[in-house]
């Protein structure tokens, strides 16, 4: 991912030597006149002899969400371009749909093969420090491709350097809070694009063994400590779910661990585990998919790409807590040597559970997970991250994660922070009528259950491994991959969860 210099300043915006001025506007309200009410706007359309209020008129032009327009200044004033951005009606305005304007910029910036940008910072009080990492996040994420094998005329280079965030009030305090949160924008957009480039990688190349690479590297680079288990330590364990999905693989599982301690005298708030499901390709096993629904199967350890980017990020925030981040990494293939429907499973806590479809893997390899983490780390508040079923899609969409748990506080503390992050995430119930759907001749449990409710018996499956420990089931199966281009998000893996993740254990000071 190309680098983006993001800075925050207050200069003079007529005179700003700038390949592109971005103008974020509200609609007008019913008590206006319709003209735009925006200092800079009007500074800019005097100097212009009113050229973006003709132009404005003459396109019928309104401030709506995500509408733009742009003027070329043909020289007379500093920004070689204006875009003005529209926001929609002011009440209906969340600092989160500034990731959008963020990337809306920089992406009309690079088409003109701009080398700086600039975009003024929404008129507001108490959300202004928001404003400002929501944007940086945009800009940078908005410029975010996953461009490693294209060749010739298709890597596009980037031109494209540098974004400044400007504001009116010049006052030092406001300034320096400003710039803070356009660096916690930074950090997490870069960790979000670490996430995007693991999910990304074809299937080929991100193994579990290359998945234990990188987390290897992430725990360096942010002094975490690192534990990788391999296949002879999973089975001492008595991973009997997690090995048994592996084995039809000639890949080597991978049982990735990383640990973030807060540095300091000052003891951890409180332990918190994150597991990603990490299925680095999903074939269904014997129970085979079809070819369509295997072309998109590496997204199926978005959930491990997720928790392994974001220890990072919480390490880089200074997160009063004490954070592990678990992904059982594997692949799920058909071979003589893969588990079979019928077989019988033994998990690391004793249950047996029969197989009666070889496509619902992940819920296996995670069941051995979530036991791990409840029994070797005894934590407070443990969290999963899975693109775990296709009924969740159906239910909330391609754009909604469904969130699951036992603790309704809990619960309705992830769900807060995913508002404030700008993640669209959704509360599903666990019917304890629906774990008759589970129920078994040959072994304590099956691993699925009927086609309908699917989404809640596969969370339903889950809490059979978390006891009594306060747990948040967060299936990610529509949101963590797009098909197309919108926003800041562009087609393919989007990192999902990963801004939650650090709003909830290191949230902003303002």
């Amino acid at each position: 991912m190309a680098s983006l210099d993001v800075s925050v300043r207050t200069d003079d915006l007529v005179q700003l030597s700038t390949g592109l001025l971005g103008i974020p506007l509200f609609l007008p309200t019913a008590e206006d006149d319709g003209s735009v009410e925006h200092p800079v706007y009007q500074a800019l359309d005097a100097k212009l002899d009113g050229l973006i209020g003709k132009l404005v008129a003459e396109e019928h032009w309104r401030a709506k969400k995500g509408s733009t327009l742009l003027v070329q200044t043909l020289g007379r004033i500093g920004p070689q371009r204006v875009l003005l951005v529209g926001l929609g009606a002011r009440k209906d305005f969340t600092s989160a749909d500034l990731r959008g304007v963020g990337a809306r910029v920089v992406k009309a910036a690079a088409a003109a093969h701009a080398t700086s940008a600039a975009l003024v910072l929404p008129i507001g009080d108490g959300t202004m420090e928001r404003n400002a990492q929501f944007l940086t996040e945009g800009a940078i994420l908005g410029s975010y491709k996953f461009d490693k094998y294209l060749t010739g005329d298709r890597k596009k280079p980037e031109h494209l350097k540098e974004l400044v965030l400007e504001i009116a009030d010049s006052d030092g305090a406001r300034l320096d809070g400003l710039r803070r949160s356009a660096q916690r924008g930074i950090q997490v957009a870069a960790a979000v694009a670490l996430a995007r480039d693991l999910i990304n990688e074809p299937a080929a190349e991100m193994t579990p063994r290359k998945m234990a690479e990188v987390a290897q590297r992430v725990a360096k680079q942010h002094g975490l400590e690192a534990k990788i288990l391999g296949p002879k330590e999973c089975e001492k364990l008595g991973m009997g779910m997690f090995l048994g999905v592996a084995q039809g693989s000639d890949e080597e599982p991978r049982f990735i661990h990383l640990t973030y301690k807060p540095k300091g005298k000052t003891p951890a708030k409180k332990k918190v585990v994150l597991v990603g499901k990490g299925v680095t390709f999903d074939s269904g096993g014997l129970s085979l998919k079809p070819s369509a629904g295997m072309e998109d199967m590496k997204v199926d350890m978005s959930g491990a790409a997720a928790v392994i980017a974001a220890i990072g990020l919480v390490a880089d925030l200074g997160a009063p807590v004490e954070v592990h981040a678990i992904a059982a990494c594997t692949e799920n293939m058909p071979s003589g040597k893969a588990y079979k429907l019928g077989d019988v499973l033994k998990s690391m806590n004793g249950k047996t559970v029969e197989i009666n479809n070889t496509d619902a893997e992940g819920r296996l390899t995670l069941g051995d997970a979530l036991h791990y983490a409840i029994t070797e780390l005894h934590p407070d508040e443990i969290f999963d991250f899975a693109t775990l079923t296709g009924a969740c899609i159906v239910a909330l969409g391609p754009h909604t994660a469904g969130v699951m748990g036992n603790d309704l506080s809990l619960v309705e503390r992830w769900l807060s922070a995913a508002k404030l992050a700008g993640e669209e995430m959704w509360q599903l119930p666990l019917p304890e009528r629906l774990r008759d759907g589970l129920k078994s001749d040959v072994a304590d449990m099956r691993n699925t259950g009927p086609r309908e409710g699917g989404a809640l018996t596969a969370g339903l499956f889950l809490k059979e491994f978390v006891g009594d420990t306060a747990w948040v089931h967060v299936d990610i199966a529509g949101p963590a991959s797009a098909d197309k281009e919108w926003g800041h998000v562009g087609k393919g893996g989007t990192g999902f969860a990963v801004a939650t993740i650090a709003e909830y254990l290191a949230p902003r000071e303002a």
